[in-house]
């Protein structure tokens, strides 16, 4: 794959605030020709000999979900100049799914470690294959996002993934010793979302940077970007676990509790509750115990623990935007804004 020539994405006569930041709505309108390609292409690279595969790939990867990942690197590809009217080319458009590939990977491995039942409102692939059939083709679909990676002939590339996947399997090891653990604080927390959540999102953002030959500082800020706006996500979705509508999240609401996962509203409600509420509560942690759930909303509820954790959620979108700073103010880094602003205000 050939690089485009180094330049600096930057237009000084317009900062990236110059364009106000767009709707989730108009974002995917931005982007959907190349998001249609992505998932043409998703669909051909999925195909095997193997029945099985097929089946379990196809039941997650049409499971919907907004490809927020790969949207990611096609909108920072165009955000910072690879655009030529018609979209942002073949190569940004494999990476992308290299991305989706691994992102889905991933989950069939979680479905499995965490015993999830549903996922987007759908039952796991777990649930219907058993576990065997998911952590196989989870292993296809890693082999298979490599295979697209190396076709694009970039040690760059490959470098930048490889790191990625291999942070993002530190990070189910080291989530799986936080398992049931009371003690878990924020900062564990926040070192086990780095690498489950926001790793990926970071090389995606990198990635299209490279792609559109951006200098070294731009494709940082990129990375910047991306890995602040992870930890915004994975934070509002732990939220939405203890607050959400159960039809519209499309999973049980309670899971991390049930699955022993002290998440930041409970972290920060067992760090300001009373000796026999923080009790109760490291206990609900250690035994998984979904039926103390009424108890524990109250809990978070009297400590303010939602609307501290959205705060936090609020403060690394921010960091997002600002790594933006010295990007031209176009309609892809007006997009990039937007998902920042988003991810904090979603309901599912």
């Amino acid at each position: 794959m050939d690089l485009a020539p180094a330049h600096p994405a930057r237009d000084e006569t317009a900062p990236a605030s110059a364009v106000p930041a767009l709707d989730l709505p108009a974002i995917q309108a931005l982007a959907a020709a190349d998001m249609g390609a992505v998932d043409a292409l998703i669909r051909r690279r999925l195909a095997s000999d193997v029945v099985l595969v097929n089946q379990v790939a196809e039941h997650i990867v049409s499971a919907g979900g907004k490809r927020l990942r790969p949207m990611l690197l096609l909108l920072a590809a165009a955000a910072c100049g690879k655009h030529d009217g018609a979209g942002v080319g073949a190569d940004a458009h494999q990476l992308a799914a290299v991305i989706e590939f691994i992102h889905t990977s991933t989950l069939l491995h979680d479905d499995v470690v965490d015993e999830s039942d549903l996922r987007r409102g759908r039952s796991t692939a777990n649930a219907l294959w058993g576990n065997a059939a998911s952590v196989l083709v989870g292993d296809f679909l890693y082999s298979r996002s490599f295979q697209l990676m190396v076709e694009l002939d970039s040690m760059e590339v490959q470098r930048i993934l490889a790191d990625t996947t291999n942070r993002i399997a530190e990070g189910e090891v080291l989530q799986l010793l936080h398992v049931r653990n009371p003690d878990t604080d924020e900062a564990a927390y926040l070192r086990v979302i780095e690498r489950k959540t926001a790793v990926l999102f970071a090389a995606a953002t990198r990635l299209g940077a490279l792609l559109a030959g951006s200098d070294a500082a731009t494709c940082d800020a990129m990375h910047d970007y991306g890995l602040n706006l992870g930890y915004a996500f994975q934070i509002a979705d732990d939220v939405l676990d203890y607050s959400a509508d159960e039809a519209a999240l499309g999973k049980h609401l309670g899971d991390d509790l049930a699955e022993g996962k002290a998440t930041l509203p409970l972290i920060h409600a067992m760090a300001h509750a009373d000796g026999g509420t923080r009790e109760l509560l490291r206990e609900a942690v250690q035994h998984g115990d979904v039926e103390a759930m009424p108890r524990v909303l109250a809990a978070i509820a009297e400590a303010d623990s939602l609307a501290y954790s959205l705060r936090r959620a609020a403060e690394f979108a921010g960091a997002a935007e600002a790594a933006l700073a010295n990007l031209p103010g176009n309609t892809h880094v007006a997009a990039l804004r937007g998902l920042a602003r988003y991810t904090v205000n979603r309901d599912r």
